[in-house]
């Protein structure tokens, strides 16, 4: 006992001194969230607005820069190195892409087209179930959130336009939906990263994933047809079904499992040739249409490199692989006589406060894979509960973070700031419970039998 407090106490300062490299992140979400918060109880309109995410992350960088050890040199190649990670250009590619399509759709009037029938489709108490039904099963088909959201983003946006709706509680449905499909999807990101780090086959996977995310699914449509509002709405006479091809074909490719970027490219160019021929849309006008949807995106493509590089220099530091060590020592503190739940609250934990810092669920997934596969092992949790259980907390994580990829888009597409999009995703936070609860139940113990 007494080798093992002087152990703790050896390793104690180590972690401690680890653990500052992640500061800087401590000092971005100061800056943003806590101007953004005074702001708003000032009364001030958009408050989050007022400081951009992509500037507030400056001071952090520098701070980061700061604490580093190597030649300013070394420090910098790191930070380059992280902002050109390969997920990091993916995420900033798609927000370009995004950002044209949505622009030129609204210009050609699909948009529009798809409000009008959506509308006329959807009963007008069914309408908010509806947007999350519809996101998830496009996000599982196509295994990515940030394609479904820039997909259906412009359509909500008519939504919102038209009906009157609360913008925050469409948001809200679009990125639940969207983590969802994200989530239990066989060719998402982080079904991949979880699967391999953990050694776990798919399917298997996939049925753990199904028995958490299927309950927290059903009580989230629940809740939004509680929520819904009554919409008395007629198809306009001369609405251009035309118009709703652009998003026709992206629904049946993303089904087809076409890559996202090409789904996107093609939307951008069907909708410019449907917008030419029906309402004589020009080739310069689609050109500054695309011009601007690029530049609309320019506050989270910023944003995106920094948080690769800053991620990066938090690794190099140790800050990560601290972090990593504290949960998982603090895991078999909160359950010291169940060896299997305390496992999987750490590699839930693990997941979850990873993605807090990195902002990105795959790259979550990446770092704490080996330290998660450890303790699976030492708590006898197979490999797909443990591959379920990364996804699972990443990706909830992910649906609930203000500055993570998914809430900024849909705040730059919708006209919200981050944090109103967040605060409606009820499935992430269903999920949670669902999730936490369903994974201590089949951890308990047995009772022993009485003699």
């Amino acid at each position: 006992m007494a080798s093992e407090d002087a152990e703790n106490i050896a390793i104690t300062p180590l972690i401690e001194k680890r653990l500052t490299s992640l500061l800087p992140f401590v000092l971005f979400l100061l800056l943003f969230l806590g101007t953004g918060i005074v702001l708003t109880l000032q009364g001030e309109e958009f408050a989050f607005y007022q400081l951009p995410a992509s500037i507030a992350i400056i001071p952090a960088v520098l701070f980061a820069i700061y604490l580093g050890k190597e030649s300013l040199n070394d420090k910098v190649a790191q930070f380059i190195e992280g902002a050109g990670h390969q997920n990091i250009i993916t995420m900033c590619i798609i927000y370009l892409l995004a950002g044209a399509f949505a622009t030129v759709a609204k210009a050609t009037g699909s948009v529009d087209a798809s409000v009008q029938l959506g509308l006329s489709i959807f009963p007008d108490y069914l309408l908010l179930p509806g947007l999350f039904i519809v996101a998830a099963f496009l996000s599982t088909a196509m295994g990515t959130s940030m394609g479904t959201i820039a997909a259906i983003a412009p359509i909500a946006l008519g939504f919102i336009e038209s009906a009157n709706l609360d913008a925050s509680i469409v948001a809200g449905c679009i990125i639940s939906g969207a983590i969802f499909g994200d989530n239990l999807s066989f060719i998402s990101d982080t079904t991949i990263a979880s699967t391999r780090s953990q050694g776990a086959q798919m399917k298997d996977k996939f049925k753990v994933n199904f028995k958490f995310a299927i309950p927290a699914a059903l009580i989230c449509i629940v809740i939004y047809g509680l929520i819904g509002t009554s919409i008395p709405h007629q198809l306009s006479a001369d609405v251009s079904v035309v118009g709703l091809i652009p998003y026709v074909t992206i629904l049946v490719l993303a089904l087809m499992g076409v890559n996202v970027f090409v789904v996107l490219i093609v939307g951008i160019i069907l909708a410019a040739f449907i917008g030419m021929l029906a309402n004589g849309y020009q080739l310069g006008a689609w050109v500054n249409d695309i011009n601007q949807g690029f530049a609309n995106m320019q506050d989270i493509f910023i944003l995106a490199l920094f948080i690769g590089g800053l991620s990066e220099l938090a690794r190099r530091q140790g800050g990560l692989a601290a972090l990593t060590d504290l949960v998982k020592r603090l895991a078999k503190k909160l359950s010291p006589n169940n060896n299997k739940r305390a496992s999987g609250i750490g590699i839930a934990a693990l997941a979850f406060s990873c993605n807090f810092f990195t902002a990105n669920n795959t790259v979550s997934i990446i770092i704490t894979g080996d330290t998660a596969k450890d303790l699976a092992t030492d708590g006898d949790i197979t490999p797909a509960q443990s591959a379920s259980l990364l996804d699972i907390f990443a990706c909830i994580n992910q649906g609930l973070l203000p500055y993570g990829a998914q809430a900024l888009l849909l705040g730059a597409t919708l006209g919200l700031s981050p944090v109103e999009v967040v605060v409606s995703a009820f499935y992430p936070m269903i999920l949670l419970f669902v999730a936490s609860f369903t994974f201590w139940r089949l951890t308990k113990k047995p009772k022993k039998a009485m003699i």
